[in-house]
């Protein structure tokens, strides 16, 4: 059976590889997560500045702490300790980093880019502003089209990034996006890259594995 999902991985990336790269889109395939870390790390270079989105799929290549051994400056939101205006600093910052890394909630087979956000720093930063922008996807978020990938992130996405961040919100009970009006709701802002942006140097990298949510 893994033979037959690695088969079904491998060949649904090359399908969105082609797709991204008709819309504009740098798109490489990685076949491990290693291989994807790698093509990361060919960006970083020693006293550049390198912003995360906040995405599970990049921290689990371990960018973070190989950026940081290569002497890169990071800017991650998510650091501990930052107090308020200091994460602000840090989420501005991100927005004109040298090299931003992040995730994507869905890729269509169509070489689209669907996110939610909750601050819209991630979102920000994948439209204009990083020297070089790169979006590490999972071949699991990879969709049919809009529909799907709007479908995936109500019944995966969202409700398991509010649980990972602790959220009081109806999905975290449910399992399942309700809509909700809390005041902790994390969904907020809604993109679609249908496109390259048209002013960035933009890579995609799909791993043909089954990374982050």
């Amino acid at each position: 059976m893994l033979e037959v999902e690695s088969w079904s991985y491998a060949t649904r990336a090359e399908r969105a590889r082609q797709a991204l790269q008709k819309n504009g889109f740098d798109a490489v395939i990685a076949p491990t997560a290693a291989d994807a870390a790698d093509l990361v790390m060919h960006f970083i270079k020693p006293g550049i500045s390198v912003g995360f989105g906040g995405s599970m799929t990049v921290r689990a290549l371990g960018i973070q702490e190989k950026a940081a051994a290569v002497g890169a400056t990071l800017l991650d939101h998510n650091a501990p300790g930052l107090g308020v205006e200091e994460k602000r600093k840090v989420l501005r910052g991100e927005l004109t980093c040298d090299v931003f890394i992040s995730s994507v909630n869905a890729l269509t087979l169509k070489g689209e880019l669907l996110n939610v956000d909750g601050t819209g720093n991630r979102v920000a930063a994948l439209t204009f502003g990083p020297g070089k922008t790169l979006v590490v996807v999972g071949a699991n978020k990879i969709v049919a089209d809009e529909q799907e990938g709007w479908a995936r992130i109500k019944a995966t996405a969202s409700p398991m990034n509010c649980k990972r961040l602790g959220k009081e919100t109806p999905c975290t009970k449910t399992g399942q996006c309700m809509d909700c009006d809390s005041p902790q709701r994390i969904c907020r802002i809604y993109q679609v890259l249908r496109r390259k942006p048209s002013l960035s140097d933009f890579t995609v990298i799909i791993v043909t594995e089954s990374l982050g949510f």
